[in-house]
């Protein structure tokens, strides 16, 4: 069932701005008036998400706000999402999820909802602090030194998800830059940092873009070089590619696709 939602959410992505533009041209106005407000499931009587002015907000600290609109009978939020309404009235709210389930809401009339919003300003998602990692490696009676470091940046990842309510919510995190450094001696053999742009060749194009450059890890030595891991992850999930790079005792790199 994670790959069918996975794989609805990846089309759903796949959908044209342009297409967006257009029914944005042409939005209910009135519709957008109704959608003003606090939505409650009804039968949880948990607060899904608030409706003010073009933007639609959740109740926790991860999903980010987005912009919504209304096309004839279809509901909009941010740059995926899309949702069937089944019943829209000024304080009910019928949508169906992409995977046909219906979500029932209706409109918040008690002031204290407010507050979930205001505990929950959604946050960027990164390491806050550079991770060092210093490796003494021993081969064929030659010792070598192995730097690595996960660098955060302000390149920013926008990953698409199901919350509770089976809607769809992105979240946004920053990337990593990962660096590589071996030296025997004093003499530096290897030098080169890295970014997940370097292997769309060998990773899913869709994968990618909602995927970060996650960690670099020291595997082992043999006749071939020194064996390190690199693994590029959708944040919050399992799902990582795992690749090889393969430095060499003279400093050249090759580089394979482990696993998915």
């Amino acid at each position: 069932m994670k790959h069918i939602l996975t794989i609805t959410l990846l089309v759903l992505v796949a959908w044209t701005s342009c297409g967006q533009r257009d029914t944005r041209q042409k939005e209910s106005r009135e519709a957008k008036q109704l959608l003003q407000g606090i939505w409650v499931d009804k039968e949880a009587e948990t607060v899904v998400f608030k409706m003010v002015g073009d933007s639609v907000y959740y109740p926790d600290s991860t999903s980010m706000p987005a912009y919504f609109w209304v096309f004839e009978d279809t509901l909009y939020m941010g740059t995926a999402a899309r949702y069937h309404i089944e019943k829209h009235t000024e304080h009910l709210l019928w949508i169906q999820t992409p995977t046909g389930e219906t979500v029932k809401l209706v409109k918040s009339e008690e002031p204290e909802r407010n507050e979930e919003f205001e505990e929950s300003k959604p946050q960027m998602l990164t390491v806050t602090e550079v991770l060092k990692r210093d490796t003494v490696v021993f081969y064929n009676g030659n010792r070598y030194h192995v730097y690595t470091a996960i660098n955060p940046t302000r390149y920013k990842v926008v990953q698409h998800t199901l919350n509770d309510d089976g809607l769809d919510v992105e979240n946004v995190y920053y990337d990593n830059i990962i660096h590589l450094s071996i030296f025997k001696g004093s003499q530096q053999l290897f030098s080169r940092d890295f970014r997940k742009q370097q292997y769309e060749s060998k990773v899913n194009p869709q994968f990618l873009g909602q995927a970060i450059l996650n960690d670099i890890t020291y595997d082992h030595a043999d006749a071939a070089g020194m064996h390190f891991h690199v693994s590029l992850c959708t944040p919050g999930a399992a799902s990582c590619y795992l690749i090889e790079h393969v430095v060499s005792y003279d400093g050249k790199m090759s580089t394979q696709l482990l696993e998915y």
